[in-house]
């Protein structure tokens, strides 16, 4: 029997939420799972919020994640984060890039960035931070950080390596393969956080 696994996908308009979340859902299906995939776009084509439900198991009824009942939360924006922390379970792992995309409100000055290490660190959740600038930079794109965090990710499931890729050659476009395969890769390198799975 299939264990359910419950995960919001978060970042801002233009990060690639929408095919990880593809991506995942094929690789899950193809794993044996039933699985429901919801996306929400709220302003993002104007870089705002954009959330993604992947929702997997024996038998999914509904593609929602409520509060508090995520697994996994993917964060590819650190404030992101934050945005969706209320739909982390209790021992539920989040996962966030370092990437920071500062909001209209922040660029004007009306508000500061937050510390989101240290509001993280007050609230208690397990965290787990990916160095995703740095990683990208060895690329020489930065527009592979889904699959980069998605090859991280992978690690947290038990599931084959093989599928992952399989699933990136068909989702991507064929110019594209070839780096999103090694960004996935590298993904699968990052040394392991404290709050492994």
């Amino acid at each position: 029997m299939k264990k359910n696994i419950n995960i919001l996908v978060v970042g801002v308009g233009g990060q690639g939420n929408i095919l990880f979340s593809k991506i995942l859902g094929e690789v899950l299906l193809n794993a044996g799972y039933d699985v429901k995939i919801s996306e929400v776009h709220g302003m993002a084509q104007r870089g705002g919020s954009v959330v993604t439900y992947v929702k997997a198991g024996e038998k999914v009824f509904s593609p929602l994640v409520d509060r508090a009942e995520a697994d996994y939360i993917l964060a590819f924006e650190k404030l992101e984060a934050l945005r969706w922390l209320e739909y982390l379970k209790n021992n539920g792992i989040l996962i966030y890039s370092d990437y920071e995309i500062p909001p209209l409100s922040v660029i004007t000055g009306a508000y500061e960035y937050p510390d989101v290490e240290k509001i993280l660190q007050t609230v208690g959740v397990k965290a787990c931070r990916v160095e995703v600038k740095k990683l990208l930079s060895q690329l020489g794109n930065s527009r592979v950080q889904n699959t980069l965090m998605l090859g991280f990710f992978s690690r947290f499931l038990d599931i084959d390596e093989a599928l992952f890729k399989k699933s990136i050659e068909r989702n991507v476009k064929k110019e594209f393969i070839e780096i999103n395969l090694k960004a996935f890769e590298l993904g699968r390198r990052i040394e392991m956080c404290e709050v492994e799975k």
